[in-house]
């Protein structure tokens, strides 16, 4: 029986990692949950998987948890430290790290220098601070890839040599607008930007995938897990059935397949180095889906490749910048304040004015962190 800790079990991440769980009640048991802000939905979950803590982030709201799991056996925390408190419950084995963007960070840090394994679901948390991160957990806890991209690399290399990799392939959907003109794309609205063609997410990486921006991040987090001196390379592959690859130096190129839906990589994770059956999925019927496409990015399509590219080139501060810029103006755009062309803008502009500084203690990413959502907003209000 695996004890685990869910962070952010709200979200979509969350929703998808409690079903395999459900489904699966003789292999792992919830001990603590960490939401946002959505009472009812966290009220259903503690009475379904009765954890023993739960935390809610929205301070304000745990007044009202509280009256509504009475009689429930949990104690109930909030706020950034309610959440190191579920991720370094003594008795968890694993944490799942699902809390969309940087907010991740602080809790998934704190689990590591606990001593808990992470299935690593949040990818801002190596975007942001990859080398601290790795350096905590060296030696000390494993890092399992939930995003279905880096869980690919993860288990074709199960076996091999990393020292004889040429190369690692990311593979990505292109998004809504892979076959968007660039006149098109001037006219996005945020309906269209949340349609996404294969994969169901939250508005966050639904929108990040919209404008490429997360495999842009994928991109630096493959850097970060898999050895920064690594080529990475991007290719679109609309079908969403190759989840990556890996080229090694004898030109054979491993690849891991499957259907478009999170719980794949989620039950692998969770049964590390175990597989689970998932009869309640469908196989992937390679006959019915007959063709598979692939395509170079548009780099100028899509510039958040490019600027997250640059990022990880600059590296120290950069992307903690690139990162935090990248979600004031993502909530920008759907908050309807910005058009869609502007995302990559208010980025590029952040990441201009910055000034990068090495990163060696947590401090100074979240001093890097801070000061780019400061200056996104001044830029958001300048176009407003």
């Amino acid at each position: 029986m695996k004890k685990i800790a869910l962070l952010g079990s709200t979200g979509s991440i969350g929703v998808n990692t409690l079903d395999v769980i459900g489904k699966n009640p003789d292999r792992f048991q919830v001990c603590a949950l960490a939401a946002g802000g959505n009472v009812e939905l966290l009220v259903q979950q503690i009475r379904k998987f009765k954890p023993r803590v739960v935390s809610i982030f929205e301070a304000s709201k745990a007044r009202i948890l509280r009256e509504a799991v009475a009689g429930e056996d949990v104690e109930i925390f909030a706020g950034e430290e309610g959440a190191v408190n579920v991720a370094t419950l003594p008795e968890v084995d694993l944490v799942v790290s699902g809390i969309v963007g940087s907010a991740g960070l602080v809790p998934t840090l704190e689990a590591i220098r606990a001593g808990k394994d992470i299935a690593l679901a949040n990818k801002e948390t190596l975007v942001v601070a990859g080398e601290l991160v790795l350096k905590t957990a060296a030696g000390r806890v494993k890092i399992i890839p939930v995003d279905s991209e880096h869980s690919a690399i993860f288990q074709a290399l199960n076996g091999e040599n990393r020292d004889r990799i040429r190369k690692i392939v990311l593979t990505g959907s292109g998004g809504p607008f892979r076959t968007f003109s660039r006149d098109q794309m001037d006219h996005v609205t945020v309906a269209q930007a949340l349609n996404h063609p294969n994969w169901k997410m939250g508005n966050k990486i639904t929108i990040d995938s919209a404008t490429m921006m997360n495999k842009g991040l994928e991109y630096i987090e493959a850097k970060w897990l898999f050895g920064p001196d690594l080529t990475v390379e991007i290719v679109v592959h609309a079908q969403s059935v190759i989840h990556s690859m890996i080229e090694f130096v004898d030109t054979s190129i491993i690849a891991q397949l499957g259907i478009p839906d999170m719980r794949v990589p989620i039950a692998y994770a969770l049964s590390y180095p175990d597989r689970i059956e998932t009869s309640f999925l469908p196989s992937l019927n390679l006959a019915k889906l007959g063709t598979m496409t692939f395509e170079e990015p548009d780099f100028e399509k899509f510039p958040c490749l490019q600027l997250a590219h640059d990022a990880m080139m600059i590296g120290q501060t950069a992307p903690a910048v690139l990162n935090a810029a990248n979600e004031v103006a993502v909530r920008a755009f759907l908050d309807e304040l910005i058009p869609f062309k502007q995302i990559p803008e208010i980025i590029r502009l952040a990441m201009q004015r910055h000034e990068p500084r090495p990163v060696n203690c947590l401090e100074d990413v979240l001093v890097a962190d801070q000061w780019a959502r400061r200056e996104a907003k001044k830029l958001i209000t300048v176009i407003h």
